[in-house]
């Protein structure tokens, strides 16, 4: 009868069907599914972060190739038309005048369409990078009610930013 008035022995009888409890409604195979869900998200999560720096790393390559072209035109039209000119030289010094500015003005301004498309291009490219590089910190270090809080905000700037 001693026994039973012991408090410690009421606790160790309590804590022993708090655990008979928990593990007969399967709360540890509860917790390990949610924590396993939560697992594959963020690879997925990690997984997209990686595809989308793929792609901005390719149009980055390729936008640096199209540069690398347009400058490469950019010359070859500097030089057609220095050739152009120096045969033209025989004929008349006035016509060729003419002709040089003319087809000097085209040239710069082919050469300035040509760099402020390939700026145009890179910028784009630099952004996208930007944007993919942000959202990847952002997806690693953002919790679901600041996510939450972020895209409210931003829906309700939409309609500013528009017009």
């Amino acid at each position: 009868m001693e026994l039973l008035r012991d408090p410690e022995l009421w606790v160790g009888v309590g804590t022993l069907l708090f655990f008979a409890i928990l593990l007969w409604q399967k709360v540890p195979k509860m917790i390990a599914s949610a924590l396993d869900a939560r697992a594959a998200a963020i690879s997925k999560e990690l997984a997209d972060a990686r595809r989308l720096r793929e792609e901005a790393a390719s149009l980055l390559a390729e936008y640096k190739k199209k540069h690398a072209a347009a400058e490469q035109e950019a010359s070859t039209i500097v030089s057609e038309a220095k050739a152009e000119a120096e045969r033209f030289a025989a004929e008349a010094q006035v016509t060729i005048r003419n002709q040089i500015e003319r087809r000097g003005k085209q040239a710069e301004e082919k050469i300035a369409q040509a760099e402020a498309q390939a700026v145009a291009e890179i910028r784009a490219l630099a952004a996208d990078a930007a944007v993919a590089a942000a959202e990847k910190l952002i997806a690693s270090r953002l919790d679901d009610k600041r996510s939450a809080d972020l895209l409210k905000r931003a829906i309700e700037e939409i309609p500013s930013k528009l017009n």
